[in-house]
């Protein structure tokens, strides 16, 4: 049998304090309350099961058996069967325990851990992992009269606190939020906006790669959405061990960072599909078939940062430009499928190019049709975006979606956190945004709403903390 997870060890002493309390005043049971739905009355059962008994302590004074969260789901869902007694000062319901309170190995998908200081080159977890079901992006403006000194001291309890929580352990003053859960693949990523070096007296080792994106005509930004001193990226495949790092890292920011944005992204569920698949964005394209994969052999030439950069605390990172697209899915879905087609220039079943095969066929740029015109139009955004248009350039490209509810008109405030990553980004995102912003027939349907460029500077080395090349160095 598998170790117990330490969040679970948490929680079981948290459940014994709850138990004891309980033995002493029957009234009050774990899982149990008042409740009502649309103000009618649900008819009590013949003879409810009698409420399971608060187990005694050991007899050696160790901790009592803990009160599961297996066993809390099973007790609600039998509460949800056999009905519930509602009264007018106060309700009791009849329960019954789960009978299965065994601890349980995680599944695969709560067991998986990445490490935060990965041995693959050095390079910080989050870029190169598999897209995770859930994710946070958010930014911080150092607090005034913040320095150098202060930003270290920042960078250092971030870093500790990732690392235990990619762990699956539980940092400091735990919120137990994540309480039972294992690390689930959870990946904290950090980054530095081109305004952190002015506020920190570092104006000198910015790189080039930091000048801020030109404008596109496309752009509709929002500057309180966009950039910021200092950037994290959340991924996991859980939500609430995702919300969980995001507050606890909040939380180390207190005094130090102010909030500047935050923005909520999910994926689909790993085995969610009968096969491992490229994800669909809510466009319902399959989206990421031409990205760079690292087994290509110029991979890490494209996406990160070689030996010979000027700047050398970013020699093995990389830069990351993100962006806020909301999507006019009302427009998009009022298009016939052909036309949706044409103007990705891929099918939408199984995202194979118009010019025929498998998703991972190469496109065919130069076929025409029995017309005489491009089977892939000449404005198609899978042939204005291809490397093979923008010579050779390249990026990673790591999205998640966001649905934030509905606007005014009753329209999807819904689209793509767009995150891409590569070693130059004037290379590689610009010269690309430059030719669709120039005639990509997908533009009528986007809207980029915000902003970003960070640097992104490799993993930490053992005892170390991200960064600390560059503000100790």
């Amino acid at each position: 049998m598998s170790k117990q997870n330490p969040r679970k060890q948490t929680a079981a002493k948290q459940a014994t304090a709850k138990q004891t309390a309980g033995a002493k005043n029957p009234g009050t049971r774990p899982g149990t309350g008042s409740a009502g739905a649309g103000g009618g009355r649900i008819p009590a059962p013949a003879a409810a099961p009698a409420a399971p008994a608060a187990p005694a302590p050991e007899a050696d004074g160790a901790a009592a058996k803990e009160f599961s969260r297996r066993r809390l789901l099973g007790t609600v869902g039998a509460a949800g069967a056999a009905g519930l007694v509602v009264g007018g000062a106060g309700g009791a319901a009849g329960v019954s325990a789960a009978q299965d309170d065994a601890p349980k190995a995680l599944s695969t998908l709560g067991s998986t851990k990445v490490p935060f200081r990965p041995a693959r080159a050095g390079h910080q977890a989050g870029i190169t992992t598999p897209l995770q079901a859930k994710g946070h992006l958010v930014a911080f403006d150092l607090a005034p009269g913040s320095d150098r000194k202060a930003a270290a001291a920042l960078l250092r309890r971030w870093s500790r606190t990732a690392e235990e929580l990619m762990a699956g352990r539980a940092p400091d003053a735990d919120t137990g939020v994540a309480l039972d859960a294992g690390p689930s693949s959870l990946t904290v990523t950090f980054g530095f906006g081109h305004s952190f070096f002015g506020r920190t007296g570092l104006t000198k080792r910015r790189p080039l790669e930091l000048d801020p994106l030109p404008d596109f005509s496309a752009d509709a930004l929002d500057p309180k959405n966009s950039n910021g001193d200092l950037w994290i990226q959340i991924g996991a495949d859980d939500a609430l061990v995702a919300f969980h790092a995001l507050r606890a890292l909040q939380k180390d920011a207190a005094g130090r960072a102010r909030l500047r944005w935050q923005m909520n992204g999910f994926n689909r569920t790993p085995g969610a599909t009968a096969h491992p698949m490229t994800t669909r964005n809510l466009m319902g394209q399959i989206d990421g078939t031409n990205n760079p994969k690292p087994s290509d052999q110029d991979f890490d030439e494209r996406i990160f940062v070689g030996r010979d950069a000027d700047q050398a605390w970013m020699r093995g990172g990389s830069y990351a430009v993100v962006r806020r697209i909301r999507m006019l899915l009302d427009d998009w879905e009022k298009r016939s499928r052909h036309d949706q087609e044409r103007v990705i220039g891929r099918r939408k079943d199984n995202g194979a190019p118009l010019t025929g095969g498998s998703e991972g066929t190469p496109m065919r740029l130069d076929a025409n049709g029995p017309d005489g015109m491009p089977v892939i139009p000449a404005n198609a955004h899978a042939r204005i975006a291809a490397p093979e248009s923008n010579q050779g350039a390249a990026m990673l490209r790591r999205p998640f979606s966001y649905h934030d509810g509905f606007r005014e008109d009753g329209a999807p405030d819904a689209g793509l956190l767009f995150i891409c990553w590569q070693a130059d980004p004037l290379r590689a995102f610009t010269q690309v945004q430059r030719k669709l912003d120039r005639g990509d027939a997908l533009s009528p349907f986007l809207r980029h709403e915000a902003s970003g460029l960070f640097a992104v500077p490799p993993a930490a080395e053992p005892g170390d903390y991200v960064g600390r090349p560059l503000l100790e160095g």
